[in-house]
């Protein structure tokens, strides 16, 4: 199975995460993604996919950015620019919530998707996507001098981050927390590995399981005992196609600033009447319906559509993968809102081929009852 289009073989001097050793004695095949050495496979994208899918698999996402926002104005400056409503994240006596979002510009574009963790009352941490992280630390610095009460702190070399994620993750995890871990979408410090770690109830693969931000320095050891207790090493192919089997997106591919929210099918995580940044551009767009969809379709037949295909009539593929689970060509595409409704026929050009596929129910992909 190759590899998603934006991932290319290391050419320059890439940034190394702490976990860097660690993949090369596994044998990692290493690619450089938004200018970090990163693990694209191990074994193989079929075996890590199946991992994660039936048991655990353990992901190096130390290339995510880390902003961590502070002081008694840290709420209105990312109700200001988060799309979703920021004062509903919990907060609890240990630990608080976990909450999805998108940054916009005035018009609606998407410039990220993130998540913001409430680590306090007046504290918060926002992760962002490895390749935005500068622009968005920018724009988050840009719009912080009108609140003067909040503090914004790079926190990127702070942290390294490991996702894992699976059926047997979180009892994986569980077996070397000092506590009880917190339940999906909130998040607390637990004591692993010798070290104390940010354990959130989130994740990019479809399966239960959390992610752990630590110090850099305690990585290399919370990994290896992961490891030793089952979690099987996966890389950034695997990820991108359990992501897409659960149709989840992938900014660069199926989000960009050229499009927004509701043409995504992101509507639900915007809330209008906090008045983000474009949050008038998303409401009327709501208001008069978009003139394009993103639609999640499966190849009729033999062929794997790719990011930049185009589909007759008009649209294009954003991403597309053969699913490991399914044994069939899937992806995502923004077509016309005519031909959005799932049933429709499409004829995607596929290397000068034309594919017929059809579009389908999100996510693609369902765990059995």
């Amino acid at each position: 199975m190759s590899p998603p289009a934006s991932l290319r073989p290391v050419t320059s001097t890439p940034r190394r995460t702490a976990l860097y050793d660690a993949h090369v004695a596994a044998g990692a095949k290493l690619v450089d993604f938004a200018g970090w050495e990163m693990p694209i496979q191990y074994e193989g994208v079929g075996v890590e996919h199946r991992a994660v899918r039936e048991a655990c698999g353990i992901f190096d996402v130390s290339h995510m950015g880390e902003v961590e926002v502070l002081g008694a104005q840290a709420s209105a400056l990312l109700q200001r620019l988060l799309s979703n409503d920021v004062e509903r994240i919990a907060l609890g006596c240990d630990g608080g919530g976990a909450q999805y979002s998108v940054l916009c510009r005035e018009d609606g574009g998407v410039l990220d998707d993130l998540f913001a963790y409430r680590l306090d009352a007046e504290r918060y941490l926002v992760v962002t996507n490895a390749a935005n992280y500068e622009r968005d630390l920018a724009w988050v610095r840009e719009h912080a001098s009108d609140f003067p009460n909040a503090d914004v702190v790079d926190r990127i070399d702070d942290y390294a981050m490991l996702a894992v994620q699976g059926p047997t993750a979180r009892g994986i995890v569980q077996a070397i927390s000092d506590a009880p871990l917190p339940p999906r979408m909130h998040v607390a410090t637990r004591r692993l590995a010798g070290g104390d770690v940010l354990v959130c109830g989130t994740g990019y693969t479809g399966e239960d399981g959390v992610e752990l931000l630590c110090s850099p320095s305690l990585a290399p050891a919370l990994w290896a005992e992961l490891v030793r207790r089952g979690a099987k090493p996966a890389g950034l192919a695997a990820r991108d196609t359990l992501r897409l089997e659960v149709c989840f997106h992938l900014y660069g591919n199926d989000l960009s600033v050229d499009r927004g929210p509701i043409e995504a099918g992101l509507g639900w995580c915007c809330k209008e009447d906090t008045q983000f940044i474009g949050a008038d551009a998303v409401r009327a767009v709501r208001a008069a319906g978009p003139s394009e969809k993103l639609v999640a379709f499966e190849i009729d037949g033999p062929g794997i559509a790719r990011q930049g295909n185009a589909i007759a009539g008009g649209g294009e593929v954003t991403s597309g993968t053969m699913s490991p689970s399914l044994s069939v060509g899937i992806g995502m595409a923004y077509v016309p809102s005519g031909q959005a409704g799932v049933g429709s026929a499409l004829e995607i050009d596929v290397r000068g081929k034309m594919r017929r596929a059809v579009v389908k129910q999100k996510p693609f992909y369902r765990k059995a009852s």
